[in-house]
């Protein structure tokens, strides 16, 4: 069965994605990318860049799923505020498509990408990377696709990658 996932790593500044297919044994990258909002910007300007992105993104690729990391780290309470903001809005975008959600920890992540739950996130987006056959320039965009094969390999059509 054909399942498309798309991946986010939320951030208020820049808001990785990561469309992923998979059906049988294969793994199919559909498209990555970061939504990069006007720094300067107020925060409820910034929010709605990422709505309107993630809305786009969803008509675009029609998923089945948002994959989203479950557990954040923030530097400061104020960072912390932000990020949650930022994931509310990329909630409410899937809510509005009627899309399932589906939280992932990111040992969870990291583990089912790379093997090993404290991977570093140079090894997570090499791996990816070997994964999708291509090569991956934004951190962002490499965590979003990560979440996402997490979600198809943690699916009850559970992938088996060789």
């Amino acid at each position: 069965m054909r399942q498309v996932v798309l991946g986010v790593d939320p951030g208020s500044r820049n808001t990785g994605f990561g469309v992923v297919q998979g059906e049988r044994d294969r793994l199919v990258h559909l498209a990555h990318g970061r939504i990069a909002t006007n720094g300067r910007a107020s925060l409820p300007d910034r929010l709605r860049q990422i709505y309107d992105a993630l809305a786009d993104l969803i008509r675009r690729h029609r998923p089945h799923s948002l994959a989203l990391e479950d557990i954040f780290l923030a530097a400061s309470v104020q960072s912390a505020l932000t990020l949650g903001q930022v994931r509310g809005v990329v909630l409410l975008a899937a809510a509005q498509a009627e899309l399932p959600i589906h939280l992932y920890p990111a040992l969870v992540v990291k583990k089912a990408v790379v093997g090993y739950g404290q991977a570093s996130k140079e090894q997570v987006r090499l791996m990816v990377e070997r994964l999708l056959g291509l090569t991956v320039t934004n951190q962002h965009a490499a965590d979003a696709l990560a979440v996402g094969l997490c979600h198809l390999f943690n699916s009850p059509a559970h992938l088996k990658v060789v």
